[in-house]
């Protein structure tokens, strides 16, 4: 099997972290982060971009946060929401492609050399 540097996410965590975005509307929350930035959006930005409001948008930032995918932080009278874990998110992306097409790889330099 093909072996890269890329060092391996625990299945475990990886699994809880996708179940995390196990929900459209949670992952059009966190694709708004993102795309906001470091910056993050008041709560009620993030929820006009979404359309995710009221009670279920806690809900949804609840869930992403325990992920430790997002933060909410009260400035003044605002809560702040931002996304927090590019490493993380980066971490997942590699989790899935990290052995991509190695059987397949392998499969050929065994018929090559058999």
């Amino acid at each position: 099997m093909k072996k890269t540097s890329i060092p391996d996410l625990p299945v475990e965590r990886a699994a809880s972290t996708f179940a995390a975005l196990g929900s459209e509307q949670r992952l059009e929350v966190l694709r708004a982060l993102v795309r906001a930035g470091p910056e993050g959006l008041r709560i009620g930005e993030l929820g006009d971009r979404t359309g995710v409001t009221g009670s279920t948008l806690t809900h949804h930032m609840k869930i992403l946060s325990q992920a430790g995918l997002v933060t909410q932080e009260k400035q003044g009278r605002s809560i702040i929401c931002a996304a927090v874990a590019y490493d993380e998110l980066r971490e997942l992306s590699e989790f899935l492609l990290r052995e991509c097409c190695a059987d397949l790889e392998e499969t050929h330099e065994d018929k090559d050399h058999g």
